[in-house]
């Protein structure tokens, strides 16, 4: 069976590839979308080395009677330790395609920093995004921010605790988390302890217990094989968002794994998941 140029075997290959070095390598092969384009590179919202962004638009001009576009901000995974917005072009160009205005920003990551340096950058990123998405046909105060595993993590506490983003919270119009880990204390393993162990209150570091009333909608993806990161955290963070009032929608894909719900996302591979379709349902739900 081909699979775009690539034969399934191959495509196995590069998978196991993903699954045990960032995806940098996996996009560098991968089939990108057509109907995007990538408009800036490395811009910085900040002024260290690792806080810098990249901007994903259709690949066309913004629509003149819908107004501007939706802002999509996405966060890769990466145990807080590892990634680089480089190898995620492949989502930036596919939500971009989709219709959405699309930043990819590098955070800071662990042993250089731990929490909550990352969350800050994400903060940091956003505001900047609502700053400046006009420029490339985004509307400001409609963003959804997504991510993948610690990404998601992070989106999860922009979106779930009011001290990241103050005012310009208003503007998040929802967010959706894939395979995210929203509640893992006490912080027993080696990842979760070099990245948030030196923090006096583990509970404070949770998105559950951040999660409340008023909070953005909210849509959890994940894989009923994720032995990474469990389904049972987009479970018990949604029946604690519907809790409080918050329209929160799980969808658990059955026969996906923890890395393949992001890859999912890439064009030859859409058949493993309907993530792509489902998240642009999401963002944009009169579009759809």
């Amino acid at each position: 069976m081909k699979i775009a140029g690539q034969t399934a075997l191959s495509m196995v290959g590069m998978l196991a590839l993903a699954a045990c070095s960032p995806l940098k390598t996996f996009n560098a092969v991968i089939p990108k979308d057509g109907a995007s384009r990538q408009v800036a590179e490395a811009i910085a919202y900040g002024s260290e080395e690792r806080q810098k962004l990249d901007i994903f638009t259709p690949d066309a001009d913004a629509p003149e009677a819908g107004g501007a576009r939706p802002v999509v901000v996405f966060f890769y995974g990466g145990s807080w330790n590892s990634g680089t917005r480089t190898g995620y072009d492949f989502v930036g160009r596919a939500l971009a395609a989709r219709g959405f205005v699309t930043l990819v920003p590098d955070y800071r990551l662990v042993p250089d920093v731990r929490y909550p340096a990352f969350v800050e950058d994400g903060a940091a990123s956003v505001r900047w995004a609502r700053k400046h998405a006009a420029q490339y046909g985004g509307d400001p105060d409609r963003i959804v921010l997504i991510g993948h595993s610690a990404g998601a993590y992070i989106a999860a506490m922009l979106a779930l605790d009011e001290r990241w983003l103050g005012s310009d919270r208003t503007a998040i119009d929802g967010w959706v988390g894939l395979a995210g880990p929203y509640d893992f204390a006490p912080f027993e393993g080696e990842v979760t302890q070099a990245a948030f162990g030196n923090w006096p209150e583990p509970a404070e570091t949770q998105p559950i217990t951040r999660a409340g009333a008023g909070d953005p909608r909210t849509l959890l993806l994940t894989g009923a094989d994720d032995t990474t990161v469990e389904p049972r955290n987009s479970r018990q963070l949604a029946e604690k968002l519907r809790a409080g009032g918050t329209p929160a929608d799980v969808k658990i894909y059955p026969g996906v794994g923890h890395v393949g719900i992001i890859t999912s996302i890439a064009k030859p591979l859409r058949g493993n998941s309907p993530a792509l379709e489902d998240i642009a349902a999401f963002v944009d739900p009169a579009g759809s």
